[in-house]
């Protein structure tokens, strides 16, 4: 997927939808756009066709999201409103747009039945839709959650909280970002090395006292090294409602104007704003590092797992990486191999993992098409691939043998084991999955039975987290019995 159109298709739309007064899903969108990006080659909006929200809405959201058969309406609402856009924008005739419309009327009445329908669900969907609202993010550990308050800083000792390793440009990219920061525009770098001249004005930003010259406020400017150390750690977009924030509570009684605070950062060269988001840019990120490097602290690099083998891809998602980097990694990681050869790197991969590993692969090797026939049809021999591979299989209209009732409930077993890192994250967010698309409780009473290392953990956790009382119980019951096992 080629986040950055993506992400600059989102702002506009959401540009488009201030300026007009129309209420935008921003984030069924935006999931629109990743699938299509994904699965269906669209690299750009103009790549939309009336045949590109048949496959979305009635071939691959039943497939990849968690979602109830009610929730159709708005998920095709977002389409309605991305279809205005794409017209009045240009990026779609009349007739085309007309024809996306016609497409959309039918596929509003199909939609729910497809959602509704488990022969569509996917692996990472899994039988019964449990591993959250997005498997992918799940899967690969991704941190989730609310994001930390801005208003506390860190400790002050770096050994109580280690930096995350972060991903650094190219030199080539940071040199050539360097000749359009405005501030430098303004005030020169001496000469010299122009990358380390740079990390030494930062440097002089993050500890003395420029009275203002940054934010247009000398109190705003002494809080800085907080904001970027917390924007460092945290490697992500941040709504800039919570950049505000924090910035309110060191202005104290002071008001400050957001907007030209955030202007005068990104004049800086060290923060990128977003439509209603900002983070680091590459050059801040890169300047920090080097700035706590030269106190003393650690700060790692953390690698570029596209270049890694399978078993390194894995490792380093399991790490905890941003959604966007991670959805790069995987997406070169595959660019840079046949689907055949992906798919038997990351299966060998998955032999004999724990489920979290197993089911990062299994998520991944869900992406390919079926030219990866031959390597997933070898796993059907693997005891532990081979609902997975019957899965991915039938998922694809692919002759397929029939999942037994073993192996139903080990799949059963293997994907909510895959959920469980999430569910302890977010327990609410896993209690809402369950009640809309959990296991039913005849399927519950018998995983006791199940030969899988983290039966007992999987009941435990139904056990807590299922809303209805007769099914948390049925599942704390079978918990007890599949302890029981264990022990004789």
């Amino acid at each position: 997927m080629s986040i950055e159109w993506v992400n600059q298709a989102i702002d506009d739309l959401r540009a488009w939808g201030r300026a007009r007064e129309v209420e935008v899903d921003a984030d069924e969108v935006r999931l629109l756009c990743d699938y299509a990006s994904d699965y269906l080659n669209v690299n750009e909006l103009g790549d939309f066709t009336p045949e590109t929200f048949d496959e979305l809405l009635l071939s691959i959201y039943p497939r990849k999201v968690i979602a109830p058969p009610e929730s159709a309406a708005e998920t095709v609402a977002a389409a309605r409103t991305l279809v205005v856009y794409l017209r009045e924008t240009g990026k779609a005739d009349e007739p085309t747009a007309a024809r996306m419309g016609e497409r959309l009327d039918d596929i509003a009445a199909r939609m729910p039945d497809a959602l509704a329908d488990t022969a569509n669900f996917g692996m990472a969907k899994s039988l019964f839709s449990s591993i959250g609202p997005e498997s992918l993010e799940q899967a690969v550990a991704i941190p989730s959650g609310e994001l930390p308050d801005l208003g506390e800083a860190p400790c002050d000792c770096p050994g109580c909280t280690p930096l995350p390793a972060v991903r650094l440009a190219e030199p080539e990219e940071l040199l050539a970002a360097l000749e359009s920061v405005p501030m430098l525009e303004e005030d020169p770098l001496p000469g010299g090395e122009p990358l380390s001249d740079w990390a030494q004005r930062v440097a002089r930003v993050l500890e003395q006292d420029t009275g203002g010259a940054v934010t247009g406020s000398a109190v705003l400017d002494e809080g800085l090294y907080d904001l970027f150390d917390m924007l460092y750690r945290l490697q992500v977009r941040v709504p800039v409602t919570v950049i505000g924030d924090y910035l309110d509570e060191i202005a104290g009684d002071g008001e400050i104007d957001l907007t030209a605070v955030l202007d005068r950062l990104a004049w800086s060269g060290l923060l990128r704003v977003a439509g209603d988001t900002a983070e680091l840019t590459p050059l801040g990120v890169w300047a920090l590092r080097e700035h706590y490097l030269a106190l003393g602290i650690e700060a790692p690099q953390a690698p570029d797992l596209a270049e890694a083998d399978a078993r390194g891809l894995i490792e380093g998602l399991l790490e905890g990486v941003p959604t966007e980097l991670a959805e790069d990694d995987i997406s070169r990681w595959l660019t840079g191999r046949a689907p055949g050869e992906a798919a038997a790197e990351l299966l060998a991969a998955a032999s004999g993992a724990p489920a979290v590993a197993r089911g990062i692969a299994i998520t991944i090797v869900d992406r390919l098409g079926a030219e990866a026939e031959p390597e997933v049809r070898d796993q059907l021999e693997d005891q532990e691939l081979r609902p997975h591979a019957i899965h991915w299989l039938a998922a694809r209209g692919l002759p397929a043998p029939q999942l037994t009732q073993e192996e139903l409930l080990w799949v059963s077993v293997d994907m909510l084991a895959l959920a469980m890192p999430a569910a302890q994250e977010d327990p609410e967010i896993f209690a809402e999955n369950m009640a809309a698309s959990g296991p039913p409780a005849h399927l519950i009473e018998e995983m006791w039975r199940v030969d899988h290392p983290d039966v007992v953990d999987v009941l435990e956790l139904l056990g807590r987290s299922i809303p209805d009382g007769t099914v948390a119980k049925a599942a704390r019951k079978a918990a007890f019995k599949a302890r029981s096992r264990a022990i004789r």
